[in-house]
């Protein structure tokens, strides 16, 4: 006979059946679903994975966006981090910047099809979360590329910067802050996304002719109002002003909408001891142990594009460096190499193995998830990596790590029994993101499904379940136990 955990007891299956007739109010168990941030990346810039090219028909584009869900969700990923804004630009639609040349081949020219909106619509259907990802100073990523308003380089010309072969706003612009808080805050509000996601692009990497970066007119200006920073650190006072501004944005309007930031993946050489590379913090002016520090981002995914095997910049001591980090609550995901799979005898399937290994060794440390660079090989199913992400590595499904902070306990769904099934219904006044189902075996309760948080009906077979409901912070609420 099956017996497991209620409350402090431990009940038969004929004894639960009676407890859940017997009372008028429902029965709670405690439960928890596996936590586990399982997130890929989505390329717009260059047509890199999405669009496959400029110029598709709504419908071609809507087929390759439910392709992207589909492999994603078949794969056992549980985020989509999908580019929206390559070069001051939209992939969904926006008054405040133009459609992105990379929907039509022509900046501004209607793609018929709304990418972000469709892309949320088909992820959630299958549990899927998005983040929409931006650039928050790349203007172009051509020089050539053609403009037109509301483009930055049309509206304020006078805020970008050319750096070799691309043009930059400047991050010391006011206008450029302003411009970027309010487009990030747009999205989050008008679209149902999951997380608002930034990479690594804050000032520009160095020019290879090793030009600094052209800002002395707005360093000057800084400096005329009464500024007494030096250059490096007013640099960094820029970017942590707009990463502040975009996480208390976030959280005044939209609390449950993840912020997040994929840094270069080594802080500064020396950090842990032995590592050596490039030194983010005094050449791209980021400092993203501050943003963690000062609890202006939920989550840090560093990029860690190096084999476990590099001596210089080893995989694992650089993520349990990372992990360190996190505090609060907040979290720590590796960002991943995947487009690297089969480039190098290093780059592996069982390198990303060992990588996947390494992350989760590392979870009690706050390593709580990865972030994979990019969908192409899932897509392509190369070296058969979909299928071992599907069969072994994501083989039991998760749900993604709770946001820190206090708020209100997740509510316990409203579960009716109607015929051989059951009716759902939200609690909280926010719809959950999903619902879990439990059933019991004899180590306790074990996940069975997931379900969309918009889920209506389900059918199971006769036994026992406990339902759950994960609300949109990621908590989860006690199951309610039912009986068929």
């Amino acid at each position: 006979m099956i017996v497991f955990e209620l409350g402090s007891c431990l009940w038969s299956p004929e004894q639960v059946h009676e407890a859940v007739e017997a009372r008028d109010q429902p029965v709670l168990v405690e439960v928890a679903v596996r936590r586990e941030f399982r997130g890929v990346w989505v390329a717009t810039v260059a047509n890199i994975n999405f669009p496959s090219k400029p110029g598709l028909s709504p419908d071609a584009l809507a087929g390759e966006l439910d392709r992207i869900v589909e492999a994603s969700a078949d794969a056992g990923f549980n985020a989509i981090v999908f580019q929206v804004r390559p070069e001051g630009d939209a992939l969904y639609r926006s008054e405040l910047e133009p459609w992105s040349r990379f929907l039509t081949g022509k900046q501004g020219g209607d793609p018929g099809i709304d990418p972000l909106a469709y892309l949320v619509s088909a992820a959630h259907s299958r549990n899927v979360e998005v983040h929409a990802w931006f650039n928050p100073y790349r203007a172009k990523s051509t020089v050539s590329a053609e403009a037109v308003a509301p483009h930055v380089t049309v509206t304020h010309p006078d805020v970008v910067r050319r750096v070799g072969n691309l043009v930059w706003m400047d991050p010391g612009s006011e206008i450029v802050r302003k411009r970027t808080l309010e487009v990030v805050l747009d999205v989050s509000r008008r679209y149902d996304v999951d997380g608002i996601h930034f990479d690594d692009y804050f000032y520009p990497y160095p020019d290879p002719s090793g030009k600094d970066f052209p800002d002395t007119s707005t360093f000057a200006s800084y400096q005329q109002a009464g500024g007494l920073l030096e250059r490096a650190d007013w640099r960094r006072a820029n970017v942590n002003a707009l990463v502040e501004q975009v996480g208390t944005g976030i959280a005044a309007s939209r609390a449950w909408v993840r912020f997040g930031i994929s840094p270069f993946g080594i802080y500064r050489p020396g950090f842990p001891e032995g590592v050596t590379g490039f030194d983010q913090y005094a050449r791209l002016y980021a400092d993203p142990v501050a943003w963690l520090d000062a609890g202006w981002v939920d989550y840090v995914a560093p990029q860690l594009y190096w084999p476990t095997s590099a001596p210089r910049q080893p995989y694992n001591p650089l993520l349990a460096w990372w992990a360190g980090r996190s505090v609060g609550g907040r979290h720590v995901f590796a960002g991943n190499f995947l487009a690297a799979l089969g480039t190098k005898p290093q780059w592996t399937v069982d390198e990303f193995r060992a990588q996947l290994d390494g992350t989760r060794l590392a979870q009690k440390s706050g390593a709580t998830g990865n972030i994979f660079y990019h969908i192409g090989p899932i897509l392509h199913n190369q070296d058969r990596i979909a299928e071992v992400f599907r069969d072994e590595l994501y083989a039991e499904p998760a749900v993604t790590p709770a946001l820190a902070g206090s708020r209100p306990s997740a509510a316990p769904p409203v579960v009716e029994v109607v015929g051989a099934g059951l009716r759902l219904t939200p609690a909280d006044v926010v719809p959950p993101r999903s619902y879990v189902v439990y059933r019991p075996e004899a180590e306790g309760w074990v996940l069975e499904r997931l379900l969309p948080g918009d889920t209506a009906t389900v059918d199971l077979p006769p036994g026992h379940w406990a339902i759950s409901a994960v609300n949109r912070f990621g908590d989860e609420s006690p199951g309610v136990l039912v009986a068929l």
